[in-house]
């Protein structure tokens, strides 16, 4: 079997492969207006986030870029500036490794700001392995105990907008999350690098839909909606820590997935689309609900979850949702 055999074998079907997700990936058509609207995406200095604080800012909201990084965060207010003739984009400095910064910040933004209408918890990583200097392991505490404690922190101003939304970016890796809820936080016993942060990234997602599920049903009364979503596979720098062996075969591959753009589509559908709108408690794919997986549907561990979740980022009576 010769080289261009080879190839061949494995390209075609790639290649096919592509095609198909081309065709089927949905897009947002929703082309509502945010004049007057005050949007925050977290980690909006790239990747998904940024296209998301893109789009709202050329639907004329206000937008606050919530970023770790201060010099990429200004090039990204400058960028999303230039490219929309929108002065009102707003760089926020915020550490979600840090939960003493995110109370910081929320203060700053409950200080200066009227409203929130809507809030994108769309930061996350997936290749770091310390822990916190609250104690936790970095990815479950910046990819869900960091935003599930910004979002409680800022529910105040998205009452005030009268009819508001949550959006939490998630992933299909829920399906493979697995802990018992009083384990939560703790370091798992996973002797590999690369398997023991898939599973944390994995336990982080879980945590998203079922307190996604959770919190909805507290807020059933109101005019606030939250809802999840997974993106899509889309190589960005969420990958640049992994192991080498890892990064090096997704790097390969960056061609097969969504482009950047491609994987924002759902976080604006769910953001801004009628049909998003309409109830909470959903998990969208493919700008569509796509109901949430079996591991995450048991309303006793969701709630189990979630009550935990309020002890670990030291929710006061008074922060909490009832």
């Amino acid at each position: 079997m010769t080289c261009l055999t080879i190839f061949l074998i494995v390209a075609i079907p790639l290649a096919i492969l592509k095609i198909y997700w081309k065709l089927n990936t949905r897009w947002n058509r929703s082309y509502k207006c945010l004049i007057g609207k005050t949007v925050l995406v977290t980690g909006s200095n790239t990747g998904i986030g940024y296209y998301t604080a893109l789009d709202f800012a050329k639907r004329g909201a206000k937008v606050i870029l919530a970023c770790r990084n201060k010099i990429k965060g200004e090039e990204a207010q400058r960028q999303i500036i230039k490219e929309t003739n929108n002065n009102n984009v707003i760089l926020k400095v915020i550490d979600m490794e840090s939960f003493e910064s995110v109370r910081n910040f929320a203060n700053d933004f409950n200080r200066d700001e009227e409203r929130l209408d809507i809030l994108v918890n769309n930061a996350g990583i997936s290749s770091s392995d310390y822990m916190t200097e609250d104690g936790y392991p970095v990815i479950i505490q910046v990819n869900h105990l960091s935003p599930f404690l910004l979002t409680h922190l800022l529910i105040n101003k998205l009452h005030k907008a009268g009819h508001s939304r949550i959006v939490n970016v998630a992933s299909n890796m829920v399906q493979t999350g697995k802990f018992e809820p009083k384990n939560l936080g703790l370091p798992v016993k996973i002797p590999h690098k690369a398997f023991r942060l898939g599973q944390y990234y994995s336990d982080s997602k879980l945590c998203n839909a079922v307190c996604t599920i959770e919190m909805n049903k507290r807020l059933k009364n109101t005019n606030i909606i939250v809802n999840a979503l997974h993106p899509g596979v889309i190589i960005t720098n969420i990958f640049d820590n992994q192991p080498k062996f890892v990064s090096s075969i997704v790097y390969s591959l960056k061609w097969l997935f969504k482009t950047i753009e491609e994987g924002a589509q759902t976080t604006l559908y769910v953001a801004l689309s009628e049909d998003a709108g309409k109830s909470g408690g959903r998990f969208f794919n493919n700008c569509r609900d796509v109901g949430h997986y079996k591991n995450a549907t048991d309303p006793d561990f969701a709630r189990q979850v979630y009550e935990k979740c309020e002890k670990l980022v030291g929710l006061k009576p008074e922060e909490q949702i009832k």
